[in-house]
């Protein structure tokens, strides 16, 4: 099957959740005989077209074109330009049988739905996270413009892409009645066990853009009442944000400076992992979750995980697999949970993760969805898939 996968960003010139999906679902239907396409901004000096792992991947444009500001939100104008350059890779490389379109940054979903038709391809789009009135409180009353844009998304594919429950319910919420078939994220498990634990040690670990929806400020406030219990509990909190200043504020308010430390962004994914392996228990206070990758990989670590029981954080959907922990967001019922996890004993890796939620298994979970929507044409809704 030939495979075109789109996004702006590009693993690993840049890492994040998204990016990551794309290349182990690449790498491995490459290595099984599929030839795959990554279309995205061009990150990386040198030509614009490289292979690598039998993956091809082409970059449009100028690494410059992505930035973000002070508030950590992308600029616009780089997500239209994208979106009017990847015009040019696919005429050139001919048809698709599948192209796999992520639904964010949404420009870019509008002229693949256009070549997509030319070329008599099928395509997909994969929902990582619905905005919905969330793009009322990101930009104010212009946040009508953003709505009615992804709501339009919804609209250009007979089918979708779920990476959650979670997700899929709010891609309802929004008035989606297209197919929508539910292909999770994964964790590469071979990978994991042959990494080796931090020498770093702590307690307490966090990871993820410091942000308002994450809600570090509830676990600084909960790790101020474990304090009292455990003197010398020890905290790391990866990542970076516009709520940084404000959260190392908060911590020298709470007297926490000896416990908690401020790590910043890793280069190396790996180091997320030694350092996970060397924690205790990992807290995600999240309540704007598509899927929550950081908690499976958290679970493939052996750690168990508290987060915020929510209905707009899909972390919850990963109960399933145990050693997740949900609870109400207040400092007090973290602390609670906390406090119960550093008790018991070290949580154990489940079974299921190898046989579900193991990229090999993704993969091949992916590639069998991908057979079936080819043989539909953009008028078609795929049966069973509601």
């Amino acid at each position: 099957m030939r495979i075109a996968f789109v996004y702006d960003m590009v693993y690993p010139f840049k890492i994040g959740g998204v990016e990551k999906r794309i290349w182990e679902l690449s790498r491995r239907l490459a290595r099984n005989g599929n030839e795959v396409h990554i279309v995205g901004l061009k990150l990386w000096d040198g030509p614009p077209d490289i292979i690598r792992e039998g993956v091809h991947i082409h970059g449009v444009g100028r690494k410059f074109l992505f930035h973000t500001g002070e508030s950590g939100r992308r600029a616009i104008f780089p997500a239209f330009w994208f979106s009017m350059a990847l015009f040019f890779p696919f005429l050139r490389e001919g048809k698709f049988d599948v192209i796999d379109c992520q639904n964010f940054p949404y420009f870019h979903c509008f002229p693949v739905k256009v070549v997509s038709y030319l070329r008599k391809s099928s395509l997909v789009i994969t929902w990582h996270e619905v905005w919905g009135t969330y793009w009322m409180e990101y930009m104010g009353s212009t946040g009508m413009i953003g709505i009615a844009i992804e709501k339009l998304v919804g609209s250009l594919s007979a089918c979708h892409v779920a990476v959650s429950e979670t997700t899929k319910k709010q891609q309802r919420s929004i008035g989606m009645k297209r197919s929508i078939f539910i292909v999770p994220n994964g964790v590469d498990l071979e990978k994991i066990r042959g990494i080796p634990l931090s020498s770093k040690r702590s307690d307490v670990i966090f990871a993820g853009r410091l942000i308002r929806d994450k809600h570090v400020d509830v676990l600084i406030g909960a790790l101020s009442l474990v304090q009292k219990s455990y003197p010398d509990l020890r905290c790391i909190i990866i990542g970076r944000g516009p709520e940084e200043e404000r959260l190392k504020a908060q911590v020298i308010s709470e007297n926490l400076e000896r416990n908690v430390e401020f790590v910043g962004f890793l280069k190396d994914p790996d180091d997320l992992i030694g350092l996970m392996k060397s924690s205790r228990v990992c807290v995600l206070p999240s309540t704007r979750e598509g899927f929550g990758m950081v908690a499976l990989e958290a679970r493939a670590c052996g750690i168990p995980v508290v987060t915020a029981d929510h209905p707009g954080n899909a972390i919850c959907d990963l109960a399933a697999i145990g050693g997740v922990h949900a609870v109400p967001l207040t400092r007090e019922n973290f602390a609670i949970a906390i406090k119960d996890c550093l008790l018991s004993s070290s949580a154990r890796v489940s079974e299921n993760l190898e046989d579900e939620w193991d990229w090999d298994a993704i993969a091949r979970m992916w590639l069998r969805f991908a057979e079936q929507v080819k043989s539909f044409d953009e008028k078609s809704t795929v049966k069973g898939s509601l």
